[in-house]
């Protein structure tokens, strides 16, 4: 079984490629247990790929037509479309934001309609596709009415993905994810990385600026419950979606101040850098249009669940990055 990775070299998808390098297997489009003996990881930089001789490397732009109809070819049985501009770099660079994350999923999906049989897709969406006037916790029947570039980019993927389900072109899911933290590596330019470096950074002794307020909140998911996730809705028959192919995950709901209080909890006799507060504008206009908690009957019920705090989420990150390179 050939299964696809975009943005094979990100976070979520080392994360991803790992999950399922490990488990070994995936369902296919009959819903017949599958070993994966094939793994391609795609991206602009070649990503750190593991040892492992099912593991091929590809270097691209998914922008790029041409060369994701390459990839995506026979016989590519799955695909987990992660490659996306983000939000904050989305926001400032309207055009780029448009090639990537709208025009990228469509050269994406026509790839997989161009296959014989029609493989099943996993399109990482996000909970940036609400906006406006939210409710404190958004459900699964809250309307989406993104205010930022990059979530009106992620609704358009998302109805992209749901139409050519329907066509018969793809057998498609998208998942709305919240902020996943924590982060290893260098901040990125997502105006939600700051929840990773509030933990990262003091962890390692390192002070951190915070551009948010100690009381803006943030929806959260911590990267093994969210692979977990993505993979089980791949695995799940195409019947138990129906014609919505979309579903928000759940989240826990935790806010700057929090988070800093986690820290401090789990860091035990570490020395801890400090984190100053400074609220940078435009950042806390983005983050302040977001959910602040997202609570989903439909993925509950096919047990997906959050994790249980943000100190469960840190001792993660000190137990998988911390001590393991200590």
């Amino acid at each position: 079984m050939r299964v696809v990775i975009t943005g094979g070299a990100g976070f979520l998808g080392q994360h991803l490629a790992r999950a399922l390098l490990a488990r070994g297997h995936l369902v296919d489009g009959d819903g017949n247990e599958r070993e994966i003996d094939e793994l391609v990881l795609f991206d602009r930089a070649a990503p750190v790929a593991p040892d492992d001789a099912r593991v091929r490397v590809v270097v691209g732009d998914v922008a790029d037509a041409p060369c994701v109809a390459d990839l995506i070819g026979e016989p590519t049985a799955s695909v987990f479309h992660l490659a996306a501009v983000v939000s904050a770099a989305a926001e400032a660079d309207f055009d780029l934001g448009m090639r990537v994350n709208l025009g990228g999923t469509r050269n994406v999906l026509e790839a997989c309609r161009a296959l014989a049989r029609p493989p099943r897709l996993v399109f990482a969406s996000s909970i940036a596709t609400y906006g406006g006037e939210l409710p404190e916790v958004v459900r699964d029947d809250t309307p989406q009415a993104p205010e930022t570039s990059y979530g009106a980019q992620k609704v358009m993927g998302e109805i992209l993905v749901n139409d050519m389900s329907r066509k018969g072109f793809v057998d498609g899911r998208s998942v709305r994810l919240p902020t996943i933290a924590v982060r290893p590596g260098k901040p990125n330019k997502a105006a939600s990385t700051w929840v990773s470096s509030m933990v990262r950074e003091p962890l390692s002794g390192v002070d951190v600026v915070c551009p948010v307020r100690p009381d803006s909140r943030m929806a959260c998911l911590g990267p093994r419950r969210a692979v977990d996730a993505m993979i089980r809705v791949h695995d799940l028959p195409a019947a138990a979606l129906g014609g919505r192919r979309s579903l928000l995950l759940p989240s826990i709901s935790v806010t700057a101040g929090e988070i800093a209080e986690a820290v401090v909890r789990c860091a035990g006799d570490r020395p801890l850098g400090r984190i100053l507060w400074e609220p940078d504008p435009d950042i806390q206009r983005i983050v302040d249009g977001w959910p602040r908690a997202t609570r989903s009957a439909r993925a509950s019920a096919l047990g997906i669940a959050a994790d249980p705090d943000f100190d469960a989420i840190v001792r993660d990150f000190i137990e998988g990055f911390i001590e393991n390179d200590s």
